[in-house]
């Protein structure tokens, strides 16, 4: 069922009527809504508005209203309960009053109502604004934050709430006729906004089919303040290329894509700023710029509201108290210093003077004037004063079940048993799917049937057998069951105790940020170090047309030692890296043409991986031959654990679960390695194999690296498997040698089911009752010797391997063989995003933090990157925060007491850890939700993170605060560092960014300790295909006979295994005009994304993307669309290079004769074709290479064809 019905469903409800009824008598102007509890009062509201439109139903409405006041009296006294409701219901139901009163008179013209929403906080009303937009769309539902990113005295200001509140006041000035809706808090109410006048002055419309003057058009931008560039990212900016202008109003969630055809105008289309794609096509839209700017002629909020709005207030006491008490506070001297730096003293005076409070903030006293304006509808627990009116509603909340499902089914088969109709609302299908299987387990309805069987009661067992419920897609924040109705509304993330998140439309204004600065990352700029496969690491000098024959085309210009330089084809970009290693500071040297000694480092390292590999394939090759035990498939209880996972699962997530289950399942012994980021729920799914692995009663061992971790998955462990039959224990250094000896005796008797613990797991005193499962967490971390000894273990035991470090795609496909690999590159969906502020280093945000984070019973860490002033720090800390107990862990000290530390702040001994950067390695404490770095302007943006990926990990909102100096004193990438974190608080955007900052870090380990030395010399992607390059040597030379088995038993082998790369080199025009694609880096980048396409639809989709971005595509463009495919297939066909010139085609094939490709179906296609037209084909040896050329090609499209047909 679809969640709009849900407010059909509940305009039923006779208080509707009441409510509505209420609004419609003007005279009353304060109404309490009484026991409105969880989120029945959006609902409500939703319902309200539902149920006024249109012409029959006001009529119906009138005679309803007869019936319902004599209810409406009964209801007076009951109503004291339902204040809560009644705030929500009071906008609808002025709204409905609105419309009533007008449908009397003419009832054809549908009625407009405002009503404004005020909540107790942010989070609060955007968890209201995400019921109501759930049921009604976001048409009319309007959210209105504050423009400042924290407590309004900061003074930071944040552009993605700015559009929301320049979208709320422009749709206000618009006044539609439909209903309006608009959530807020008393933070967005404490500040004045621009008056209607002056918005209506600063806003340019524009439809489709308007003559508009481009020229004039962009003057007036730029009169407003808009900031004309070559692609448009962030609010306030604007672009124009060719008849295409690419505009970012204010009121827009998304930027605007105008085409013009001459000075008509041809389409208006939104676009995404993350690929610059068209979204939807609009008729009209208003531009207006950054309103914030605005100093004079300011007003409150409420005067942009019409007379009749009503106001829905959930305790205007409290609305009021906060609103006097921003303006009592004013802005901090911080906010003000921040502002005032740099700037020249008339400057400074300006500033001084639009900083101050009245300039900004409406006084207490002002607001309620305001206030008084207004039609008030109060829900809540008390009204503030007197009501004239009072509704009261029968709601109760949803009762928590703790995911005790025995609890769940049979407080559900109660409800059902009154007559209740169960709704169960859930995000996504799987979740009620889960749900449905939990309650059909044969298990849990034998539970039910005792149960019943005791009552005796033959009704209560034909209900015990089903539980029927309807699923109804997408959710509200609080489920509840109106007992008037009696309907249960029960929501899928209370029931599973899971977080629940809001979405609100600025958070695509955020990722114009963020796409920038993923974009700057993979920019290639003049004098950047690059490295080319052939010759080396050399500068980047840019983007050059060199002339070939008689056309021209685009190459990439690279600098060498002495002055050399290389100009490189674009259609050899593959080559070409950027040079990426650990930030060790200085340069590298740049490479000598013609001296050989890269091509000697190459050759070192590559035999390095070969010996590597070598050993891989071969213990491939033995464990394909190897039995080991093939457990069973899930049980009920698998399903009860997985539905109780706290957040939901992605979709990696759940592929990675069940490749590691199927792997379980098969006779072959499972070798599995787990990747993923920070947090990304490696560790559940290591528990849910554990789990499995126990039902079918073989022992499990976790290794890890360290005791803390060891103590932590034994907590972790312990929390997830709580009420499930199995027995958990940890070994480490951290436990006396009594508790050891215990452990190791219950190990022997197979008392224990899962035992986690450092390296002492494979020691010689252990002793397993029947090993079935090991599970190696952060592998990277344990030395040689320790995998030898797993090795021997391991060689018939089903191995689960986890680790953090992102490991690019290539490696991943050329250790393919050797193991099986799940990754895990989505982030859970419903973590919440860490709150991340950057500010100076001062004692009252310290001590705000701290405070804040004591508050509420929370760990706080603090990181600091130098051990002297560590003890500064906690002396700081002593002094502002007295009662706060401190500990300080640093890498210097001796490992028992650093460990005692950790321990101790994990068992909550202590409230603020204050360290080093070691808080990155892997710990994660769930009550410790707020990280404070200082100076983090020193640390890389995967260090900054990583850092803050420790917190957030649990369902309670988290911070993190960047302390550096004032920006104007950092170094621009310094200081885009630390926007871009501040801008992606969302968990995971951080992989994309540890793709890109991969500091070689994690890659070196995968394949043993040795040849990281090598990536330094070489650049971290080059190093990259080096291995791709000695793995297909591998297979080519010395594994021939593997391939010459395979293509015996009749496998189709194509020329792909031995060819890695397809070369093109050619005379023909094929780039992207500069007049097609503005700026160099941008056609850079398009230039890589079109190397890396892999088949047609991609290619399909990226010739819509240019079309879309850029309009039609010229001819030069078309062709070099063609080079994809031409690769592609002559790869296929085992080609190692094609070179088009003079209307010819000529293919190289594998260099290797001996090799096993000349034996494959590939070879014998290119055999074949020559045979049928041996006119235009010749086939050449030189030198013991063969080619073969093929004559009458003059264009790349025609080359396609003949390789189309020839692999046919």
């Amino acid at each position: 069922m679809e969640i709009k019905e849900i407010s059909n469903i509940y305009s039923a409800l006779p208080q509707c009527g009441a409510f509505l009824k209420a609004l419609s008598d003007k005279s009353m102007r304060h109404i309490f809504l009484k026991g409105m509890y969880a989120s029945s009062a959006s609902v409500f509201f939703a319902a309200v508005s539902g149920s006024e439109k249109g012409k029959e139903k006001s009529e119906k409405l009138k005679e309803g209203s007869e019936k319902v006041k004599e209810k409406s009296e009964k209801l007076k006294e009951g109503s004291e309960k339902g204040k809560g409701k009644s705030e929500k219901l009071k906008e609808g139901s002025e709204k409905g009053k609105e419309k009533r009163e007008k449908g009397k008179g003419k009832s054809e013209k549908s009625i407009s109502l405002t009503a404004v929403f005020v909540l107790q906080d942010n989070d609060e009303a955007g968890y209201f604004y995400h019921d109501l937009t759930q049921i009604l769309g976001t048409d009319n539902v309007l959210f209105y934050p504050s423009s400042y990113r924290r407590a309004v005295k900061y003074g930071q200001r944040d552009a993605a709430n700015e559009i929301l509140r320049t979208e709320t006041l422009s749709r206000l000035a618009a006044q539609s006729d439909s209903y309006m809706y608009v959530v807020t808090c008393p933070e967005a109410l404490s500040e004045l906004v621009v008056s209607k006048r002056r918005l209506d002055e600063r806003t340019i419309n524009i439809g489709v089919g308007d003559i508009v003057n481009l020229a004039d058009l962009g003057r007036k931008l730029r009169e407003f303040g808009f900031v004309e560039v070559d692609y448009v990212y962030e609010p306030g900016q604007f672009a124009m290329r060719g008849s295409i202008v690419d505009v970012y109003s204010y009121s827009s969630e998304l930027p605007f894509r105008i085409d013009f055809f001459g000075d008509e105008v041809d389409t208006i289309r939104t676009f995404e700023v993350a690929d610059q794609l068209s979204k939807e096509a609009r008729q009209s839209v208003a531009i207006v710029p950054e309103l914030a700017q605005i100093v004079e002629d300011k007003q409150p909020f409420t005067a942009m509201l019409p007379d009749d709005a009503v106001l829905v207030v959930k305790d205007s006491l409290y609305l009021c108290s906060t609103i006097e008490q921003i303006y009592n506070d004013g802005f901090s001297h911080q906010a003000l210093a921040e502002r005032l730096e740099g700037a020249t003293e008339m400057e400074q005076q300006q500033i001084v003077r639009d900083m101050r409070k009245e300039n900004n903030l409406v006084s207490g006293v002002r607001f309620r004037e305001e206030m008084c304006k207004f039609r008030i509808v109060e829900f809540g627990t008390q009204p503030t004063g007197t009501p004239q009116a009072t509704i009261s509603f029968n709601v109760s909340p949803q009762p928590l079940f703790h995911k005790n499902f025995e609890l769940l089914a049979q407080s559900l088969e109660d409800y059902l048993l009154k007559g209740y109709k169960l709704y169960i609302l859930a995000d996504s299908e799987k979740q009620t799917r889960r749900l449905k299987e939990i309650f059909q387990s044969d298990e849990l309805k034998q539970m039910r049937n005792i149960h019943s069987v005791k009552s005796a009661n033959s009704e209560a067992l034909s209900v015990a057998d089903n539980i029927d419920f309807t699923p109804v897609d997408h959710t509200i924040h609080e489920g509840f069951a109106d007992n008037d109705l009696r309907l249960c509304f029960f929501t899928d993330h209370q029931i599973f105790d899971r977080f629940h998140k809001y979405n609100l439309k600025s958070d695509s204004a955020r990722t114009g940020k963020m796409a920038l600065t993923m974009k700057e990352l993979q920019e290639m700029e003049p004098g950047d170090f690059i490295v080319h496969v052939d010759f080396g690491i050399g500068k980047f000098g840019g983007l050059v047309r060199v002339p070939v024959g008689d056309s021209y085309q685009e190459a990439i210009r690279i600098y060498y030692q002495r002055g050399d330089i290389v100009d490189v084809s674009i259609h050899s970009l593959y080559k070409i890296s950027k040079y990426r290693r650990s930030d060790t500071g200085e340069p590298p040297r740049l490479s000598t043409l013609g001296t050989g000694a890269w091509d000697r480092l190459k050759e070192r390292t590559k035999k390095r991986i070969k010996d590597i590999a070598r050993d891989l394939i071969k213990l491939y090759a033995k464990r394909r031959h190897e039995k080991g035990f093939a457990f069973s498939a899930d049980s009920y209880m698998q399903h009860e654990l997985e539905a109780s996972f706290l957040y939901e699962d992605t979709p990696d997530q759940s592929k990675a679960t069940m490749d590691v289950k199927a792997d379980m399942e098969s006779a072959r012994p499972m070798d599995r390695l787990v990747c993923g980021d920070v947090g990304f729920g490696k560790t559940e799914v290591a528990i849910r194999a554990a789990f499995k692995a126990a039902v079918d009663g073989k022992q499990v061992a976790v290794l890890v690296p360290t005791t803390v971790l060891a103590f932590q998955h034994y907590k972790t462990f312990q929390d997830r498997l709580k009420d499930m039959p199995v027995h958990i224990d940890y070994l480490s250094r951290a436990r006396t040698a009594k508790q050891t000896r215990q452990v190791l005796e219950n190990l022997k008797e197979g008392k224990i089911d899962i035992l986690i613990g450092t390296h002492k797991l494979i020691g010689k005193s252990v002793e397993w009752h029947d090993l079935g499962l090991l599970i190696i967490d952060e592998e990277q971390k344990f030395g040689v010797a320790t995998k030898e000894k797993l090795r021997k273990l391991k060689s018939n035991v089903d191995t689960l391997t986890m680790s953090a470090t992102p490991i690019p795609r290539t490696l991943q496909f050329s250790l393919m063989g050797a193991r099986d690999m799940s990754i895990i590159r989505t982030p859970p969906p419903n973590r919440y995003p860490v709150q991340t502020e950057i500010g100076v280093y001062s004692h009252e945000i310290i001590a705000d933090a701290i405070n804040f984070e004591m508050s509420r019973n929370g760990q706080v860490y603090f990181v600091n990157d130098r051990i002297s002033n560590l003890p500064e720090i906690a002396a700081l800390i002593h002094k502002y925060v007295p009662d706060a107990r401190v500990a300080i862990g640093h890498g210097q000290m001796n490992p028992e007491e650093l460990e005692n530390i950790l321990i101790g702040f994990m068992n909550y001994d202590y409230d603020v850890l204050l360290s080093t950067s070691i808080v990155e390695n892997g710990i994660d404490i769930s009550n410790a939700n707020t990280i404070i770095i200082n100076d983090a302007h020193r640390f890389g943006l995967s260090d900054l993170h990583q850092m803050r990926g420790r917190v957030g990990r649990s369902n309670r909102k988290a911070f993190c605060y960047l302390l550096a100096p004032p920006k104007s004193v950092l170094t621009p990438e310094a200081r885009r560092r630390l926007e871009a974190l501040e801008n992606f608080s969302e968990l995971g955007s951080g992989f994309n960014l540890a793709m890109q900052d991969l500091d070689i870090r994690g890659a070196g380990n995968l394949l043993g300790a040795e040849q990281s030395g090598f990536m330094e010399d070489l650049g971290y992607e080059t190093y990259q295909k080096i291995l791709n390059q000695a793995v297909t040597e591998l297979k080519n030379d010395e594994f021939q006979d593997i391939y010459a088995e395979e293509i015996a038993q009749g496998k189709e082998i194509s020329g792909d295994e031995f060819v890695e790369d397809c070369a093109i080199e050619s005379d023909l025009e094929m780039y992207f005009p500069e007049t097609y694609v503005p700026g160099s880096s941008e056609r850079m980048l398009l230039y890589r994304e079109l190397d890396n396409i892999e088949d047609d639809s991609q290619l399909d989709a990226y010739r819509q993307r240019l079309i879309d971005r850029f309009g039609k595509m010229p001819h030069e463009a078309e062709e070099l669309l063609q080079v994809v495919p031409l690769r592609r297939l002559g790869k296929r066909l085992g080609c190692e290079k094609i070179i088009l010139k003079l209307g010819r085609m000529q293919m190289q094939f594998v260099s290797n004769t001996e090799s096993a490709y000349y034996k494959s179906q590939a070879f014998g296609k290119a055999l074949n074709y020559i045979a049928t037209h041996t006119r235009r084909c010749n086939l050449k040896e030189v030198k013991g290479k063969r080619s073969m050329v093929v004559t009458g090609i003059p264009t790349v499209g025609d080359a396609v064809e003949v390789l189309k047909e020839m692999s046919e």
